[in-house]
């Protein structure tokens, strides 16, 4: 999915208050939109959007009996066919939003409700909607100047580039519940969880990126935590396992998990483990994993970032092991007591 906001414009803004439902404090709805100057619609969509990661999970809309009974899907899909009902249904997402809001650490806080143009989707330009919860207040200071005197007041507000949970909806993909954008400051938590789950009721697309991401996060998991308590493995061959994982997602276009299973593992009963760590982790996690699908190469970018390739020696050293581990070896010396690491290599820089 390829997105781009350069043409992107800000048409209308909707804002209201929107407090704790279960601590017992009000909601306030707006009569009308607001009135914004170009320059502050402007500003306002270079803050706005600039948070959201193009390149991460894409999620949908969602409900286990049918897409007729999420609320924020059919408010989004009337605004987005019929513009003119634009502030309405701002509001009544205002209120599901309160009546989703009962976790006791839930902060009040703005629900800014925008309308976008001129988005570009997959090579289409097309509208799309933007929900912004900001509930961190900082104090700035308003300093003016006339006649050479100056007058200090201080203020508290909202900075235009920080909100602390947000939603982009785009009419593609419609009829499986929008492509949607997440964006989360917190991130967990059951305060997170609300957001996301209560009052969006969002799903990730089983995409490549996300099918991509999940496989080498069970990997990760898998070779770090749980190969460990089965076998006696050493160190630099967990690394070795890691680095295989990573290569083998870079030297490949698209996924085979029999072939990847082959070329990392090569052992029968470890195989074993992992499907079985496999079907345990989407079983708890409520996913599906296929078994063949296209390599997403950023997600291969992401992950490969978090994959340790680093042997650390008590506090003195840190080897880092990219390639051959038969070219590493570990020995112990009785004379003072301690293991060591013999490393073979024909250049030194």
């Amino acid at each position: 999915m390829q997105i781009s906001f350069s043409e992107a414009a800000v048409r209308k803004v909707s804002v209201h208050v929107i407090g704790n439902k279960g601590n017992g404090q009000d909601l306030v709805t707006s009569k009308k939109s607001l009135k914004l100057t170009d320059n502050e619609l402007v500003i306002i969509k270079d803050s706005f959007l600039a948070k959201f990661n193009l390149e991460s999970d894409k999620y949908c809309f969602h409900h286990l009996s049918s897409l007729d009974y999420n609320e924020v899907y059919n408010y989004c899909l009337e605004t987005l066919a019929e513009g003119a009902t634009f502030h309405k249904n701002s509001v009544n997402i205002a209120k599901h939003l309160y009546e989703s809001t009962m976790h006791p650490k839930i902060k009040t806080g703005e629900l800014y409700v925008c309308y976008y143009e001129n988005c570009l989707v997959n090579g289409a330009f097309v509208d799309a909607i933007g929900l912004y919860k900001t509930e961190t207040k900082n104090n700035f200071i308003d300093l003016s100047v006339a006649d050479n005197e100056f007058t200090f007041v201080l203020r508290e507000g909202v900075d235009v580039s920080r909100f602390d949970k947000a939603c982009l909806v785009f009419p593609t993909n419609a009829e499986k519940g929008f492509d949607v954008l997440i964006y989360d400051s917190s991130n967990k938590g059951e305060e997170a969880i609300f957001w996301r789950e209560t009052f969006l009721n969002v799903v990730p697309q089983a995409n490549e990126y996300f099918q991509t991401n999940q496989f080498l996060n069970i990997t990760k998991q898998f070779i770090a935590k749980q190969l460990p308590e089965e076998y006696d493995i050493a160190k630099t061959d967990q690394i070795d396992l890691l680095n295989k994982s990573v290569e083998y997602f870079r030297a490949n276009e698209s996924f085979d998990k029999k072939k990847f299973e082959k070329e990392v593992f090569d052992d029968s009963g470890m195989i074993k483990a992992f499907r079985k760590f496999e079907t345990n982790y989407a079983e708890m996690n409520d996913i599906e994993l296929a078994d063949r699908f296209d390599i997403s190469t950023q997600a291969v970018k992401k992950q490969a970032r978090v994959f340790k390739s680093v042997l650390k020696l008590d506090k003195n050293f840190h080897v880092y092991i990219h390639g051959d581990k038969s070219l590493i070896e570990k020995g112990y010396d009785e004379r003072v007591g301690k293991s060591f690491y013999k490393i073979y290599f024909d250049e030194e820089e």
